[in-house]
């Protein structure tokens, strides 16, 4: 009997051919203009297996950007960059949607012709970014006005178009890991007090109007969205009230219909930890598709989902290194080794030239 891992799912308007998704991964390959280039075509390509492939993160506006050599979403060349990928993608039976970034105060002046970072409140992030090849302290950000969270969000609904017009199946919003709307969400980072601070409703609102400028230019059935609650990531810090924070989160997740809820369950890239019963009343609590990240290995994913404690998994590292990891992991067949070398910036070296398993040389 096939374990349900490798069956497939219908996530609103995207159906996956399994339930093994590809998460999104930060690789700086950009080209000039942050363009999506041929190195870009051939690696989703080679990751089409997947149930659908989430790419890496990819700003919505140049004051978005936190790293260099990272994709956006905003020009119509780069429109132009990932049309081809998603043509690749679709070619090769494969679904993708691209991950919607701001990184709010997780940059640096010199990704920003010498501007500050913005953020929900004037507070630094105690955290790195990597800038020209060096990984460098992040910059002292400014707070937003209120106009500049408009024309923010804005910039999202922007990109939601500009996602379905590369040939997108969707879009995720990239809520997690100490970005933009992490940062307002905490009441760690968010010192606010206008609209958009103070009470859990109000730290809410930034991305309850994202979600409605998203799901009403494509479709909340085409919309999903990232979050790690209980993550450290980027310095962001915990909330006072994570569990009730994000139970209200995903209420408001709830009421606008989305396609899927990407978690990350613990701390990102790290141990996964979380208070006894924290992202299993969130999992309840969810009405839609729930894809679990962080540290699986095939036998817990296929636990995990015959359980129903998610309904596909999302695999980082293992998909640098197994182009075709959706296949091994159905086949059960040796893994390649993680690389240690060639994750940021380069070019198909530790990229696109990882070896499928019919590549692999036969046993002797």
């Amino acid at each position: 009997m096939t374990d349900k891992l490798f069956t497939p799912l219908t996530a609103g308007a995207i159906e996956l051919k399994n339930r093994v998704v590809m998460a999104p991964l930060t690789r700086n390959r950009a080209y000039a203009g942050d363009v999506p280039g041929d190195l870009h075509v051939d690696y989703y390509r080679q990751r089409a297996g997947a149930g659908l492939i989430v790419t890496e993160g990819s700003q919505i506006s140049p004051q978005a950007k936190g790293y260099t050599a990272t994709p956006g979403i905003y020009s119509q060349a780069q429109v132009a960059g990932w049309r081809r990928v998603t043509e690749a993608v679709h070619a090769a039976g494969g679904r993708i949607v691209i991950q919607l970034w701001h990184v709010g105060r997780v940059s640096h002046p010199d990704l920003l012709d010498g501007g500050a970072p913005v953020a929900p409140s004037a507070i630094p992030a105690k955290s790195r970014t990597y800038v020209n090849g060096a990984f460098l302290e992040t910059g002292a950000p400014r707070a937003l006005t209120e106009a500049e969270i408009a024309a923010t969000v804005e910039d999202y609904r922007k990109a939601a178009a500009n996602a379905i017009a590369a040939g997108f199946d969707g879009v995720e919003i990239h809520g997690a890991n100490g970005y933009l709307i992490d940062q307002f969400l905490r009441d760690s980072s968010n010192k606010r007090t206008d609209g958009y601070g103070g009470p859990v409703e109000n730290r809410i609102r930034f991305l309850r109007e994202v979600l409605a400028a998203v799901t009403g230019e494509i479709g909340a059935s085409r919309t999903g969205i990232r979050l790690s609650p209980w993550s450290n990531a980027n310095d962001v810090g915990l909330d006072s009230d994570t569990a009730g924070l994000f139970g209200a989160v995903v209420d408001q997740l709830n009421a606008a219909g989305l396609a899927f809820l990407h978690m990350v369950e613990g701390q990102t890239g790290g141990p996964r930890d979380w208070p006894a019963g924290g992202i299993e009343a969130l999992r309840a609590r969810f009405k839609g598709v729930w894809i679990a990240n962080n540290g699986y290995t095939r036998d817990m994913a296929v636990q995990a989902v015959a359980s129903g404690a998610a309904d596909a998994v999302a695999f980082g590292k293992l998909y640098i290194s197994n182009p075709d990891l959706a296949e091994r992991l159905a086949q059960d067949a040796p893994l390649n080794p993680l690389p240690t070398a060639g994750l940021y910036g380069g070019g198909a070296e530790g990229y696109t030239d990882y070896p499928t398993l019919a590549q692999m040389p036969a046993a002797n």
